[in-house]
């Protein structure tokens, strides 16, 4: 039987330079209890790279982040993630692949921001902190 994992990534542009973030490919099969790499390149330089999950007719899960020297902040168990600075790239490993992990999977960054970093996330949060609106 084989599980399809749906990646979709967003695409993020910090204010004042020219960060941006993309998917390796955009479609990706495992086999039940498989264990599959999840891949993201960058440009720039970055504070993290977040991972997201998003089920069908829900909102997206915060899964966790990496910055760029390998410190890893986890919110949900059964992930990890590795980076590569020198090639600027960033994997989520999903370990023993389950029905359950059939989802569209986003991998957002963070930039290195100088001056007001209010600006650059003013538009990506509802006025109660509860929404993460879509990165595009």
């Amino acid at each position: 039987m084989f599980l399809y994992l749906f990646v979709l990534f967003s695409h993020c542009i910090a204010l004042g330079s020219m960060n941006s973030i993309k998917q390796e490919r955009a479609e990706e099969a495992v086999a039940e209890e498989g264990n599959i790499n999840l891949t993201c390149t960058y440009d720039g330089s970055i504070y993290n790279i977040q991972w997201y999950r998003q089920y069908q007719r829900s909102r997206p899960e915060f899964l966790l982040s990496i910055t760029e020297g390998g410190s890893v902040h986890e919110a949900v168990s059964g992930f990890s993630a590795h980076i590569d600075k020198t090639e600027k790239r960033a994997d989520l490993e999903i370990s023993s692949a389950a029905v359950t992990d059939s989802a569209v999977y986003y991998c957002a960054l963070q930039p290195t921001v100088t001056g007001n970093s209010k600006t650059l996330y003013k538009n990506l949060w509802s006025k109660d902190n509860r929404i993460l609106h879509n990165i595009h």
